[in-house]
This record gives structure tokens, C-alpha cells and sequence, in this order.
């Protein structure tokens, strides 16, 4: 037993550590490049200032535009998956197995092998914006409905049947008995739509940087700018960085926290059952 707890105190001090070095180099008064050190010798909040009122970073507009972009993509991409899982679960119909199959072997493949393809099937239809960036988040959003089915095929096939012999219909049975007892798995579903859009800059990269305005960038990609792009140099702009990695990590683990009894209720009910 000591031996268990002895490893888990490891573990988390192994995954505890980059987390405060990096919250502790955001308030670091070093200016001259990376922060070498794990306790800065000067400490000071001008980082934060920096991000929000530099001309060069347009941050808060990186904000906005994440935000946009992750709170559409959820409402749609949730509304999207939970539909597609609820279907797979309760209606048999031609092609159904198959698909399922397909579904499978299609989600083996990661999502940036696509990117070039999907760059100029946007360009050509002028949407390499905003918009354009939720169509690629929300047009895969369906393959993602495996947890979301497995949720779904723990609820009693009886409860369905109950409510069709008292004349609902399939819609009805959907909206007002398969959603409200599927709760932990809309949350889920949300939450993980939510964090894609909200932390990517591979697609967000490929597909905006066409407009070479960095206000309308994402954080992601605008950050990884900020370092590695046209925005800055990294020996230069790195604590102002590290501030907005801070500052960007703070409502995703807010919405964990929050919505933690969610989480865990949704992916472990949805691994019950393929």
C-alpha cells in the first residue's frame, strides 16, 4: 500500500511540476529570453499587461475569435453527435453495420491528413475564415458518436417502447426522454468539442494564416505565432507568451472542475457498451 501511494506522489509531482514552473515564468520580469530558472529572481504581473495591450499581439481579438469559433462549433458539433449516436442505438436500418464499420476504420486516420484537401475545397468556395474553420470542426464531428452510442445502449430499450405504445413519436421520444436521462454524456460531448477548437493550431494554421491579418488568428495559432511565425521571435516575446498559455488554460480547467461529475459519468457509462 505504501508503495502505491509513493507512486502516485510521483506521478503527480512529475505532472504538477511543468505546470507551476510554467505559471511562475509567466510572472517572471525576464526579458532577455527563456526563463532558465524554476523560481524567477523578479517577479511582476507586466506580462498579463503586455498580452492584453500590445499593438503587435491583437490578443483580445484572438480571444474573441476563439470563442466564437468554440462556442458555435459546440452547440452545433453536440447537437450533431448526440444525434448520430441516438440514431445508431436505437434504429436498425440497412447499412447500419457497415457504417459502423466504416465509422471505425475512418477515425483510425488522423484528422491533419486531410488538411490539404480541405484547404483548397475552402479556398474554392471563399471560405478560408472563421466560418470556414467551424464547417471543419462540425463536418467530422458525427464519426466522434462511439461513446456517445455506448451511453445510449445502457439506457432500457423499454423506456422507448413505453412512450412509443403512448403515442410518441420517434422525434418525441428523442427530445423528451433519450436527451434528459443524457445528460453526462451531452456534457461530455461538449466539453470535448469545446477543447478542439479552443487549443488547435494545426487547422486553424492552415486555414487562416491565408489572410495574413493575425486579428484573425485564433489563440492557438496566434500564440504559436508569437514564437515561431511573423508576429515576433521567441527570445523576445517568451514570458508574454507563457502569460497567455496561462490565461487560455484557465477556462478549460474551469469548465473541468466544474463539470467534472459530468465527465467521468459520461466516459465511463459510454465504455460499458459497444
Amino acid at each position: 500500500m505504501a508503495l502505491r501511494y509513493l507512486l502516485l506522489i510521483v506521478l503527480a509531482v512529475i505532472w504538477i511540476v511543468p505546470i507551476v514552473w510554467i505559471v511562475l515564468a509567466s510572472f517572471s520580469a525576464n526579458d532577455t529570453g527563456f526563463v532558465s530558472t524554476f523560481f524567477p529572481e523578479k517577479y511582476t504581473i507586466q506580462n498579463y499587461v503586455d498580452i492584453f495591450t500590445s499593438t503587435q499581439f491583437p490578443f483580445v481579438y484572438w480571444i474573441r475569435n476563439t470563442l466564437f469559433v468554440a462556442v458555435i462549433s459546440t452547440i452545433l458539433s453536440t447537437f450533431v453527435t448526440i444525434c448520430v449516436a441516438y440514431t445508431l442505438s436505437r434504429l436498425r436500418f440497412h447499412f447500419r453495420k457497415p457504417f459502423l464499420q466504416i465509422a471505425l476504420v475512418l477515425g483510425m486516420f488522423p484528422g491533419f491528413m486531410s488538411m490539404i484537401a480541405l484547404y483548397y475545397i475552402l479556398k474554392s468556395f471563399n471560405m478560408l475564415n472563421l466560418g470556414g474553420l467551424i464547417l471543419v470542426y462540425v463536418g467530422g464531428a458525427g464519426l466522434g458518436f462511439y461513446v456517445a452510442k455506448g451511453f445510449f445502449d445502457t439506457i432500457p430499450v423499454a423506456i422507448d417502447e413505453a412512450a412509443v405504445m403512448d403515442g410518441a413519436t420517434k422525434w418525441q421520444v428523442f427530445w423528451h426522454i433519450g436527451l434528459p436521462m443524457s445528460r453526462p454524456i451531452i456534457v461530455y460531448t461538449a466539453l470535448m468539442a469545446f477543447i478542439a477548437p479552443w487549443i488547435d493550431f494545426i487547422f486553424s494554421g492552415i486555414i487562416l494564416s491565408a489572410s495574413g491579418n493575425s486579428k484573425n488568428y485564433t489563440i492557438a495559432y496566434g500564440l504559436y505565432n508569437m514564437l515561431n511565425g511573423t508576429l515576433g521571435k521567441s527570445t523576445t516575446f517568451f514570458t508574454q507568451f507563457i502569460a497567455g498559455c496561462v490565461i487560455i488554460a484557465v477556462p478549460i480547467t474551469i469548465f473541468f472542475v466544474i463539470m467534472q461529475k459530468f465527465y467521468v459519468s459520461g466516459i465511463t457509462a459510454g465504455a460499458d457498451k459497444g
